[in-house]
């Protein structure tokens, strides 16, 4: 879920975007010929007649365009997104007839963009929680998570996972990320043994988190482990994963919370994606090379 061209895609979005809001609105974006084949297939048309309110739309999707592979500024044309969920979502939209357009903020900020009406749906490799989806959002999941951890070369701390190998290092991580409270949970155990908790150093890029492990400020990171290898893709020589860790999560794909038809039009869309197997090639084409389907399934608290 990389090559050395992913990683160079995160450090020109971290240039591209320094400096900028928290908010930045990205041109819309043409539907891929590409997808030509799903729209035109029995399902896709059925669901199109099914859900006429979509046709010719234009939505807009929240994302935090940092995380290679997954989403990140085209460096050839700044104001163009791409990425595997940049791909999925055209291809959903062509399936229901819609076109997107994206709204950039920081991670923390998906889901109230999506809850307050600014956004109109996310795909931004988020991993579905109750406590996320409580935040005003329904999730239809897509695919499983496997985090990895990145550490100094040849793991000079022995991190073993989310564990009390942690305790007393400085683990960095994104603000809002589920990895946060998991890091936090370790805690209690160090104490319990005599030793110090782990201190979580927050920021908001996976390049930030990235470059406090490479300057010593921070000995680890966790994050999807298609993240993690392409940063070590990036630095061989400097950086490696520790471990990969299989959590009780998956991604998934963020609608406002009460829009049912539209939900259930995503949900079955991504089944269809699924079924013709192209979410197995957009994760070929984008070097998700750990990247496992998840049933489209729905995560609702409202």
């Amino acid at each position: 879920m990389k090559n050395s061209r992913t990683a160079l895609f995160a450090v020109l979005a971290g240039v591209v975007l320094a400096g900028c809001s928290s908010t930045t609105e990205a041109a819309t974006t043409e539907t891929p010929s590409e997808f030509a084949d799903l729209a035109a297939s029995p399902a896709c048309t059925e669901l199109r007649a099914e859900n006429p309110d979509l046709a010719g739309k234009t939505l807009t999707n929240a994302i935090n365009p940092y995380t290679p592979g997954y989403e990140t500024i085209n460096p050839e044309n700044p104001s163009e997104y791409q990425g595997f969920d940049i791909d999925l979502g055209n291809a959903l939209g062509a399936c229901l007839g819609f076109k997107n357009d994206y709204l950039s903020v920081g991670f923390s900020e998906l889901i109230p963009t999506v809850a307050s009406g600014q956004a109109d749906w996310i795909i931004s490799n988020l991993y579905a929680t109750e406590e996320r989806a409580a935040g005003g959002v329904d999730f239809i999941s897509y695919s499983k998570v496997f985090d990895g951890i990145l550490v100094a070369k040849d793991n000079p701390k022995n991190i073993t996972g989310i564990d009390t190998s942690l305790c007393g290092l400085t683990v960095a991580l994104n603000k809002g990320y589920v990895e946060v409270p998991l890091v936090e949970a370790v805690g209690p155990e160090c104490v319990a043994t005599g030793l110090k908790a782990p201190t979580v150093s927050l920021f908001d890029s996976s390049a930030d988190c990235t470059q406090a492990v490479l300057a010593g400020r921070a000995d680890a990171y966790m994050n999807d482990i298609n993240t993690v290898n392409a940063f070590v893709a990036e630095h061989p020589d400097e950086l490696a994963s520790a471990e990969t860790v299989m959590l009780d999560y998956t991604i998934g794909i963020g609608v406002p919370q009460g829009d049912h038809q539209f939900r259930d039009a995503i949900q079955a869309a991504l089944t269809e994606v699924q079924a013709s197997g192209l979410q197995d090639e957009l994760a070929a084409k984008w070097k998700l090379s750990e990247n496992a389907v998840a049933a489209p399934t729905i995560l609702s608290v409202g």
